[in-house]
């Protein structure tokens, strides 16, 4: 049976509190002031949860959100008709987690110290925007657009992170 315009229009009302509830990082996109920070913010939340369960799920688990923030960020485009609105914080909650993926991967106790710098460090790069991120951030678009530049500024963090926990937590 092939679909008509109704039922794909009915699957896209389906799908878009869903895709707005990912896009939003479940509604933290909302906030009045800064909601890329408070995306970011809700990754700091998600970290400890999420690598409790050792560096392979962690990864699986931001491949996940990744792959489904694709998704959702290219809906919210649809939604609110406006390429990479700022209520869409699912790439900042992809990149902060991406930063501190070498905390999880290396087994490093985390404490307050690790928890502010890697959100400072995510933050910074992802404002800043630096080489390939301001790159992906203005050729590419769609979902990965939105995506890409928030995780090459979280790799980015992840690497600063990295040296800086190679210097000070040995």
């Amino acid at each position: 049976m092939s679909q008509t315009p109704e039922n794909t229009r009915g699957i896209r009302v389906a799908s878009s509190p869903l895709a707005l509830f990912v896009a939003t990082g479940a509604g933290a996109g909302y906030a009045p002031v800064a909601p890329g920070t408070f995306g970011s913010a809700v990754g700091v939340l998600l970290f400890p949860l999420i690598g409790l369960f050792g560096s392979w799920l962690y990864l699986l688990a931001v491949l996940a959100l990744l792959s489904s923030g694709v998704w959702a960020a290219e809906e919210a485009e649809r939604i609110f008709e406006r390429k990479d609105d700022g209520r869409i914080v699912i790439d900042e909650i992809v990149g902060q987690l991406l930063t501190y993926a070498p905390l999880v991967i290396l087994e490093i106790p985390v404490g307050l110290l690790w928890i502010v710098t890697g959100f400072v460090l995510f933050r910074g790069f992802d404002i800043w925007k630096p080489g390939p991120a301001r790159w992906a951030e203005r050729s590419l678009a769609g979902g990965a657009g939105v995506m890409l530049d928030d995780v090459i500024a979280g790799l980015m963090g992840a690497g600063v992170l990295l040296v800086l926990v190679g210097v000070f937590a040995r």
